[in-house]
C-alpha cells in the first residue's frame, strides 16, 4: 500500500464525508485536480500553503485504491506529486487526523509512513 496525503479544512472534510466524495478545495477546483503529497512532501506543503492556518485535517489515502486515475506530475523543485483528476471517493481514505499548530507555529503531524 502506498499512502498519499491531502491537507484540507475540517469543513471541507465534513462535506466530503457527507457526500461520500471529496470534490476538492478552492485551489484544487481552480487547478482542475486534487493536490496530494507523499509522506516526504507533506510537511513542506503545510509550511508553504497552509502556514498558520488552524482547523485543518490531514487525510491519508491508499493510492492503490485510486487505480489509474492518479497521475504523478512534476511540481515544486522538479519532484513528482500525486494529482487526482476526479473526485476522491472516501472509500479510498485510510484515516483523517486533526493537524493542529504547535507552539512555534508549525503544524504537528501524526507519524507518516
Amino acid at each position: 500500500m502506498t499512502l498519499i496525503y491531502k491537507i484540507c479544512t475540517q469543513e471541507e472534510w465534513r462535506d466530503a464525508e457527507h457526500l461520500g466524495q471529496f470534490i476538492g478545495s478552492a485551489v484544487d477546483k481552480a487547478d482542475g485536480f486534487i493536490h496530494f503529497s507523499t509522506a516526504e512532501q507533506t510537511e513542506e506543503t503545510a509550511r508553504k500553503h497552509f502556514a498558520g492556518q488552524t482547523d485543518l485535517i490531514l487525510v491519508t489515502v491508499d493510492s492503490e485504491k485510486l487505480s489509474d486515475q492518479l497521475t504523478w506530475e512534476e511540481s515544486r523543485g522538479g519532484a513528482l506529486f500525486p494529482h487526482l483528476y476526479e473526485p476522491l471517493d472516501v472509500g479510498a481514505v485510510e484515516g483523517a487526523h486533526p493537524l493542529p499548530l504547535g507552539e512555534g507555529g508549525a503544524h504537528i503531524f501524526p507519524n507518516l509512513v
